[in-house]
């Protein structure tokens, strides 16, 4: 009587393993979704986050340009609002009146309550261009040392400004206007650009002002009359003459505008930006660079660029302004390119713009590159977060594999061992029962079934005992009795443990053992269970009246040292490599002797395998499908071993 659990263990391990392979394929479906939409989201969040700290540092950057332009707003209106022209263009005022004002402001150094540090050296000059009177006009000069208006010759660069000015001084209207551009194509357009915008103001004091750039000069219609109450032509009909204040361009270049600039954009290590003030045109120069490296050629690479007096057009193409303008103008970046609040209406001389601009670039790198390594660190930051957790998912996904696979292996041990338990039960179960039932008539039958309870009675001996020692190879807790032992020793000890086993099977053993070995050192009885394990395994899947071949040698291995190697060769159906390299893997046993109903624990090998490598040596497997397999018990000589870990029970 035999009784059978292969197939019912099979499917019971199938089913297991598939429920377990469907929940993880959903779990780490769902973990990779979750990663694609955490990265995806960190994408985004980094990418918003570097677009939003780039405005964020173009507007603070905006706010210390217009900080800086204001105050050089003070410095060039100081002695205009000095002057104190009133909103009547000066119809009650003489020019002594004015003389006498720009003597007192030079002499004191009177300033305004928001200059940084406005003071009369800002202005070369004072002019009275006098154009009302029929004739030819007059050019005075203001000297406030002497008080006297000085007749002077028109300076060089003045000439092609008083020409305009005189131009429009035929009355009030028209001198207010000198500032627009007359050409005969362009006059259009010159009404349509941002020139047409009347200026804000930030006092009555200021009305009526015009700027020319080049000079660069203020300049204010004057109406003049002898008698200005008992005049029966109106004052704004009537001819103007032009109060023309010209700037020091090297005081502005070499005095204010460092000192703005140190105001304004220095820090504990100096500037921290690098900037320049560069007058744009067809041949654009610089006025001021903090910089002596820089060129015209890197005004269109800096992170900000400010029309200083407000007067850009866009009626021009192909323009250095208008690359400049247009350079970056995306929605949100309105701080790159700029003009700032408009001071006065400036004179414009042709269609193409020629103004000054502040163009201002990080000391260390330009905005858009700072705001990217921000981006690119935030990316890496929460890439190497991602990274990380998508790791810890692998591990504990592999974990889950691990134990998955051997919840499944324990499960197949347990249904093996019940049936390797269940087998010989059976048989001593009915061999008992018939001599209870006084079947065994002759010694022949008492012998027969003596024979069945003794081989059964041994098998379950060997299926405890197996047991045990893996048990005792995975606490680790005794020693060995280490000694000498001939490699004949442990042959012979094998030959008398399986004699019944052979005997049984029909097979046959061979042994190629040349003499004159030399000792190894190990525990007999352990080398003799890891040997024993191996020829076991060899004789069972290879099926009835088979052959298996035992040899031994002497190896030279590295180090200049030597080991024993005790092969045992059988020709069963072979291990495929897929297989191979679980062989060695606690309760695993092959698909095919499980289909095949091949008896075992899946113990046999992991137990001679430890075995081995507890007396210093190993264990290692060639095989090849359809030919067999060759499993080698490496042993190190006696000379060889110096001190071998705890692991097994003596005596085993």
């Amino acid at each position: 009587m035999k009784i059978s659990l292969g197939p019912q263990r099979s499917t019971l391990g199938a089913a297991y393993a598939k429920r377990s392979s469907i929940f993880q394929i959903a779990v780490l479906s769902g973990m990779a979704l979750l990663l694609v939409v955490v990265a995806t989201l960190q994408y985004k969040s980094a990418t918003q986050l570097s677009a939003a700290t780039e405005v964020r540092l173009g507007n603070n950057l905006q706010l210390l340009m217009t900080g800086w332009h204001r105050d050089l707003y003070d410095e060039l209106s100081a002695g205009c609002i000095a002057m104190q022209v009133g909103p009547d263009s000066g119809a009650h005022d003489a020019w002594n009146d004015y003389l006498q004002r720009y003597a007192e402001w030079s002499r004191g150094g009177a300033t305004s309550q928001f200059a940084v540090s406005a003071s009369s050296d800002v202005v070369r000059e004072v002019y009275d261009w006098q154009t009302s009177s029929p004739g030819n006009p007059e050019l005075l000069r203001l000297n406030p040392r002497a008080k006297t208006l000085d007749s002077v010759s028109v300076p060089p660069e003045l000439e092609t400004l008083l020409a305009r000015l005189q131009a429009n001084s035929s009355n009030v209207q028209m001198a207010m206007s000198a500032w627009e551009f007359r050409g005969s194509s362009e006059r259009t357009l010159a009404t349509n650009n941002n020139r047409t915008h009347a200026p804000v103001l930030s006092s009555n004091a200021l009305a009526g002002w015009q700027l020319d750039e080049e000079i660069p000069a203020l300049v204010h219609p004057i109406v003049h009359h002898a008698d200005p109450f008992n005049s029966q032509t109106p004052v704004d009909r009537v001819a103007v003459d032009w109060l023309v204040v010209a700037f020091n361009l090297e005081v502005i270049r070499n005095r204010i505008l460092p000192e703005l600039a140190n105001g304004h954009f220095g820090g504990p290590d100096g500037l921290e930006y690098k900037l320049a003030v560069v007058a744009l045109g067809r041949k654009p120069r610089f006025i001021y660079s903090s910089d002596p490296t820089l060129t015209v050629d890197d005004v269109g690479t800096f992170d900000s660029i400010m029309d200083i007096f407000g007067s850009s057009s866009n009626d021009v193409q192909g323009e250095l302004w208008q690359t400049l303008r247009h350079r970056g103008n995306l929605a949100g970046q309105d701080w790159r390119n700029f003009s700032a609040p408009g001071w006065f209406p400036v004179i414009q001389y042709g269609p193409v713009d020629k103004p000054w601009v502040l163009v201002l670039q990080h000391r260390t790198a330009p905005v858009t590159k700072i705001a990217r390594s921000a981006w690119r660190r935030d990316l890496l930051t929460g890439g190497f977060a991602l990274v990380l957790l998508a790791a810890n998912i692998g591990l504990v996904l592999f974990a889950s594999i691990r134990a998955q696979r051997l919840a499944t292996a324990q499960l197949e041990f347990v249904a093996s061992v019940s049936h390797e338990l269940l087998t010989p039960l059976s048989a001593i179960y009915c061999s008992g029962q018939n001599a209870k039932d006084g079947l065994l008539q002759t010694k022949a039958d008492l012998a027969a079934h003596g024979s069945i309870v003794a081989g059964q009675a041994r098998q379950l001996i060997d299926l405890v005992k197996q047991n045990l020692l893996f048990a005792a190879t995975e606490s680790g807790t005794n020693h060995y009795t280490m000694r000498p032992v001939q490699v004949s020793e442990i042959l012979h000890d094998v030959r008398n443990s399986i004699g019944m086993l052979i005997e049984e099977s029909g097979s046959s053993i061979e042994y190629a053992v040349p003499a004159g070995l030399p000792n190894v050192m190990g525990d007999l009885s352990v080398l003799t269970q890891c040997l024993r394990n191996l020829v076991t395994n060899a004789i069972k899947y290879s099926g009835r009246n088979s052959r298996v071949h035992i040899s031994a040698s002497l190896h030279e291995v590295k180090n200049d040292s030597r080991e024993v190697r005790i092969s045992v060769q059988d020709h069963g159906p072979g291990i495929n490599s897929a297989e191979l390299r679980h062989i060695f893997e606690p309760f695993y046993r092959s698909p095919r002797a499980v289909r095949a109903q091949i008896h075992g624990t899946g113990l046999g090998l992991t137990v001679a395998a430890r075995m081995a490598e507890a007396m210093g040596g190993r264990l290692s497997v060639t095989s090849e499908v359809g030919v067999g397999s060759t499993f080698t018990l490496h042993l190190p000589l006696q000379n060889a071993v110096a001190k071998m870990p705890a692991c097994l029970p003596e005596g085993t």
